[in-house]
């Protein structure tokens, strides 16, 4: 049974392969500023949630995000993540399970973080997240060089650094970040976000997710983008103010929106079966109450990240529990290859993570399906 099972499960994979060829993918890359692998897989964190220097108020937080199970906590926080990427994508970077995502760049902040994140490649020059152009050729502007995505391709972020991060001026990638105006021309939504952006009274450096999303979804609603990257940056606001109950509160804000993207996609005839999400952040943090708010390279633990794979052409493997290392600099060349290509670029770029025929096959190779069971069906399950 299993050297029956080999070839049709290789024959099933290469048949999809070749179906993906036909019609070019779409992808969006969501990224969520400084969350931890901590709260992605074990949820509140227990030194944290009750302690009173930390939140406001530990009782009312503690009924929302906490419970003694892990397993129902993390998705007290994370529902989407874990009702719905757990058991129809991939997640990686449980370091308690020896699945470990690391940053490569010595300095664990943002900017290096989406340099390598964006252009597979880690740049030894450091720039204390300045808007100094980047000269590193990132995935986008690969992607809007290329027939089938040429003009289709955009980003959003609420951190206003991002259109130096993607070089806005060299790549002529449509972004809009910070409380940059939307254009009005065309969408009478945007004059509504426009006014409600003119009046936010104290502009950061980093709009409020909610607009961010707000815009990039109406934006992807009229035009249909191929690719598309969209930043969201609360989370680390409010970790870098010592305030770990609005941390939670924005990370569980963000799940809500890729669960609304993603009905979306799942939805709209243009996505629909077409489309992959790419999810992870551009560092880690500090491990203790005292070092939680920080990140650096003189932090431990500023380099562990994490990674969520979900749409076409990524198989349920659900939380990934075996041993293995993966590289925030794969990134780019993986959406690369899952759009079918090779990106190639004015620097070195590193190769793509390895998506092999994952655990649920594996399972099924070592609990072979009875001869009454159809094989096509135990896969999706």
């Amino acid at each position: 049974m299993k050297n029956l099972l080999i070839p049709i499960l290789s024959f099933l994979f290469f048949s999809a392969a070749a179906q993906k060829t036909l019609e070019k993918q779409n992808i969006f890359i969501i990224t969520i500023d400084g969350f931890r692998w901590q709260e992605v897989f074990k949820g509140a964190d227990s030194a944290f949630i009750h302690n009173p220097d930390l939140v406001m108020d530990t009782s009312l937080i503690a009924r929302q995000y906490w419970d003694e199970n892990q397993e129902v906590r993390r998705q007290k926080l994370m529902p989407f993540l874990w009702s719905v990427i757990a058991k129809q994508g991939q997640l990686y970077g449980n370091r308690d399970l020896n699945n470990k995502v690391n940053m490569t760049n010595l300095y664990k902040i943002s900017y290096p973080g989406y340099n390598e994140i964006l252009t597979g490649h880690t740049n030894l020059k450091f720039n204390p997240n300045l808007p100094v152009q980047n000269k590193s050729t990132n995935i986008l502007e690969f992607l809007n060089s290329q027939e089938d995505y040429k003009g289709k391709v955009a980003a959003f972020s609420s951190w206003n650094i991002f259109p130096f991060i993607l070089n806005e001026k060299r790549s002529n990638l449509p972004v809009n970040s910070g409380y940059e105006m939307l254009d009005e021309t065309e969408d009478s939504n945007n004059v509504i976000i426009n006014k409600v952006q003119q009046s936010v009274v104290k502009q950061t450096n980093t709009r409020y997710d909610m607009l961010t999303y707000a815009s990039a979804r109406e934006y992807i609603e009229h035009n249909h983008p191929k690719a598309t990257f969209i930043g969201f940056g609360e989370t680390d606001e409010y970790a870098h103010r010592d305030k770990y109950d609005l941390y939670l509160q924005k990370a569980n804000q963000i799940d809500r929106f890729m669960a609304d993207l993603w009905y979306y996609v799942q939805t709209d005839p243009f996505y629909k079966g077409k489309t992959t999400l790419i999810i992870t952040t551009d560092h880690g943090r500090g491990k203790k109450a005292s070092t939680w708010h920080k990140h650096g390279f003189f932090t431990k633990g500023s380099g562990d990240t994490w990674l969520a794979l979900l749409g076409q052409g990524i198989l349920p493997g659900g939380e990934i529990k075996s041993e293995q290392q993966v590289y925030t600099k794969q990134i780019a060349q993986t959406v690369a290859s899952i759009l079918d290509f090779k990106f190639k670029a004015n620097h070195s770029v590193s190769e793509a993570m390895s998506l092999p025929l994952n655990v649920v096959i594996e399972k099924l190779i070592n609990n072979p399906v009875s001869d009454k069971q159809p094989l096509l069906i135990s896969i999706q399950k």
